[in-house]
C-alpha cells in the first residue's frame, strides 16, 4: 500500500480520524524530527503525520529540522508528501482563505541546512519543477470532489522568517510575478527531491502580506483568524485524497538521484556513506 506523508503547518498540528493510530519514536542521521510521527490509516490510505513546528509550535521556520523530518518519512516508507502551509497572498485575485497549489518556488532563505549531500559527498539534484505534478493532479481532483476550489500554479516565495516581509520586499516579490509568500517550502521541497519523494504544497492563504493598501497589514492576529477555516478546508481535501487513494508513481521523482552524485566513490568516506545510505541505496560502488 502506498504511504502518504503529511506535514502539518501553522494551525494544523493534529490529524483527526486516523484509524489504528500509533506514535513512533524515531531518530535519523540528521537528528530527531519536529515531533514524533503519527501513523495510521484514513480511508484507503496509510498516513504518516508530522507537525512541522513541533508540539505546541516550538520551532520557528528557520529552526525546523527539515532534514530529519523528510528522512523520517523516508525511513517509514513514505513515497509521497502533502505539505500544508499557511501563506500570504501577493495577488488581488487570491484573497484570504484561498487555497493554492503552487508549481514554482523562489528561495529567499539564507541560513538553513538545505541538502543531505555535504561533508565529503556531493550531489546535484534537478529541481526545475520542485512540486510533483502527478500528486498535484490528485490533490486537485480530491478538492473538486469535496467542492473546495483550489488555484493551480504560481510561484511560492520562501523567505527566511520568522519575521514577516517589509513593504518594499512585498512589492518586489509582486514585481517578480510571485503568487504567494511563505516560510517553509524550502528546503522541504529540495530535500524531498533528494530523498526521491513526491512532494506538493497545499498553500492556505491567511492574509495579503503588506503590499495591499486597503487591507490591514499582516499580523499574527490576522493570520490566526483565518487559519481555522483554512485548516477545515485542507482537512476535507486530505480526507478526500485519502479516500480516493494515491496516484501511481509514474513520475521522475523516484529516480532523482540516478545521475546526481558527482563525488568519486573512492573519495566518499565511510561516515558519509553511512549518513546517506538510505538515500543512496546501491548507487555508489564500494570504494
Amino acid at each position: 500500500m502506498a504511504i502518504l506523508g503529511v506535514i502539518g503547518g501553522s494551525g494544523f498540528y493534529d490529524l483527526e480520524g486516523l484509524h489504528e493510530e500509533e506514535t513512533i519514536e524515531i531518530d535519523t542521521p540528521f537528528g530527531q524530527p519536529s515531533a514524533p510521527p503519527r501513523r495510521g490509516t484514513l480511508g484507503a490510505t496509510e498516513l504518516v503525520f508530522i507537525a512541522r513546528h513541533g508540539i505546541g509550535h516550538g520551532f520557528s521556520p528557520t529552526e525546523v529540522p527539515y532534514r530529519a523530518n523528510i528522512h523520517a518519512f523516508k525511513q517509514l516508507g513514505v513515497e509521497q508528501i502533502l505539505s500544508l502551509s499557511a501563506v500570504g497572498s501577493l495577488r488581488e485575485t487570491l484573497p484570504p482563505r484561498s487555497l493554492v497549489l503552487p508549481d514554482q518556488i523562489i528561495d529567499r532563505t539564507v541560513v538553513r541546512a538545505r541538502t543531505y549531500f555535504e561533508d565529503g559527498i556531493v550531489a546535484h539534484v534537478g529541481i526545475a519543477d520542485p512540486f510533483c505534478a502527478r500528486l498535484q493532479d490528485a490533490i486537485s481532483a480530491a478538492a473538486v470532489a469535496v467542492g473546495q476550489p483550489v488555484h493551480r500554479g504560481g510561484a511560492y516565495v520562501c523567505i527566511e522568517g520568522p519575521q514577516f516581509s517589509t513593504r518594499a520586499e512585498s512589492r518586489l516579490y509582486r514585481a517578480w510575478h510571485a503568487t504567494v509568500i511563505g516560510m517553509t517550502a524550502m528546503p522541504e521541497a529540495r530535500l524531498a527531491r533528494e530523498a526521491e519523494l513526491c512532494y506538493a504544497t497545499l498553500a492556505m492563504v491567511t492574509d495579503y502580506d503588506v503590499w495591499h493598501d486597503s487591507e490591514a497589514d499582516v499580523s499574527v492576529e490576522v493570520v490566526l483568524s483565518n487559519l481555522e477555516a483554512n485548516s477545515q478546508a485542507a482537512a476535507a481535501i486530505l480526507r478526500s485524497l485519502a479516500e480516493r487513494g494515491l496516484p501511481r508513481r509514474e513520475c521522475a521523482c523516484g529516480s532523482a538521484l540516478d545521475y546526481a552524485i558527482v563525488t568519486a566513490p573512492t573519495r566518499v568516506s565511510a561516515a558519509a556513506r553511512q549518513r546517506v545510505a538510505l538515500l543512496l541505496r546501491d548507487r555508489l560502488p564500494d570504494a
